[in-house]
């Protein structure tokens, strides 16, 4: 199938890379997007999201003429819907921009075309939503046009890699749709390519990351015990998951990014009264901001006044500059709702945001405490010297077990850590190593 035209609709962080693969593997590339900055910047070879490699082959795919992009669609062999799948406030999927696109597409579709939805959506999306708008077109579903759902399974930073390397499920309203679109996504993946049904292909990408969020909620429960016990969660998780059946996940701040944050809350919207462990761990991970702000009220309860607090980090995890869904944003509006807190930021990878500072120094400066709310590589080695010469008290509060205790203490600080709390019997320092 290669060197036939595809239409990509949605250039975010999935739509994007996976319309740069096609392109530079052969295929002619129509993006579409209705936000007309992401399309003058792709057709000048740009791009206006942070992804390794993925401005290299833009340029190398705009370049070729093989990829281009307009607010518009135009007829193709192969239409990809990629648009995001938000969530309304009552928590339940915001369907619209799917049910937009696929009423945009209808009138170019052809005999012999293929719809895939890569969006994650609802079990039932595809056979229910997707399918009833498509049969506006007056061809026959699954005989004349085929329709299914290929969910992606990327990791941000990585994202170019594990879309050629990572296995990958194709889900058909009936079969001849799903070797279609396998014979599709075989032109660029090496992975392993399952077939089964739409809304299959739809609950798994929903518990492939319902599975994480709930072992993220265990971790982020056991994070609030030790506190209250008197030990050291992450302590706890390292010696627990050296037993061979056990893997532990990590605590943190919250849960953020459009997979994990939301996608458990489609499964909830269908399933109310099955999913009680699923929504009981939504509610223990959304609970995390508060938890923070409760220990950060606690830290600073001897300083009276205004406090100011600098946070090291807003995107929803390391080393990107995506902050959809990302706890430490609903951290910093508990604190702004407080009315006693100054707030600064600093965050390498997000261009603008209204509390950020220039750099580490400046954010420092007249703070009480700094909370390390991201893991940046950036921030593995801190200036503390510096820093701490700015600060009004040295406290750092670290929410990610990313700092080691002992070099901080040695530059002078007071050091905080998220699911330790004060210990109420023998202590080994340096047992864990």
């Amino acid at each position: 199938m290669n060197g036939k035209k595809i239409c990509v609709i949605g250039l975010g962080y999935i739509g994007l890379p996976t319309s740069a693969m096609f392109a530079t593997h052969g295929c002619k590339v129509h993006g579409v997007d209705v936000n007309k900055q992401v399309v003058d910047a792709l057709n000048q070879g740009k791009i206006v999201i942070e992804e390794p490699y993925l401005d290299i082959m833009v340029q190398a795919a705009v370049r070729s003429g093989h990829l281009k992009a307009d607010t518009k669609p135009q007829e193709a062999d192969a239409f990809i819907i990629a648009v995001p799948t938000p969530k309304n406030e009552d928590n339940t999927a915001d369907m619209s921009c799917v049910v937009s696109s696929a009423e945009m597409i209808v009138p170019y579709l052809r005999k012999g075309n293929l719809v895939i939805l890569e969006s994650t959506s609802p079990a039932g999306t595809v056979e229910n939503l997707l399918v009833p708008i498509l049969e506006k077109s007056g061809l026959k579903i699954g005989e004349e046009l085929f329709v299914g759902h290929s969910p992606e399974r990327v990791l941000p930073g990585r994202i170019l890699w594990e879309l050629v390397n990572n296995n990958r499920i194709i889900g058909g309203i009936n079969r001849e749709s799903a070797e279609k679109i396998r014979d599709l996504y075989k032109i660029f993946v090496n992975g392993e390519i399952y077939l089964t049904t739409a809304t299959t292909a739809e609950m798994c990408k929903l518990m492939e990351n319902t599975y994480r969020d709930v072992n993220i909620a265990l971790a982020n429960e056991l994070a609030k015990i030790c506190e209250k016990v008197g030990i050291n969660a992450w302590e706890v998780i390292e010696l627990a998951n050296k037993h061979p059946r056990v893997n532990l996940h990590q605590p943190g701040p919250g849960v953020g990014g459009h997979c994990l944050a939301i996608d458990p809350w489609f499964i909830i919207e269908k399933n109310p009264d099955l999913a009680r462990i699923i929504k009981m761990s939504r509610d223990t991970n959304e609970s995390m901001p508060q938890h923070v702000l409760g220990r950060i009220d606690a830290i600073l309860k001897n300083i009276k006044g205004s406090r100011k607090v600098t946070i090291l980090g807003i995107a929803y995890k390391p080393n990107i500059d995506d902050t959809r869904e990302s706890p430490i944003l609903k951290l910093i509006d508990l604190l702004d709702k407080k009315g006693n807190y100054k707030i600064s930021v600093y965050d390498p990878h997000v261009k603008s945001y209204k509390y950020q500072a220039r750099n580490l120094i400046e954010a420092a400066e007249d703070s009480d405490l700094i909370v390390l709310a991201v893991n940046h590589d950036e921030f593995k080695y801190l200036p503390l010297d510096d820093m701490g010469n700015v600060m009004r008290n040295k406290i750092l509060f670290d929410t990610r077990n990313f700092f080691n205790r002992y070099d901080v203490e040695n530059k002078g600080f007071r050091y905080e850590l998220l699911g330790e709390g004060e210990t109420n019997g023998a202590k080994l320092d340096g047992f864990i190593v």
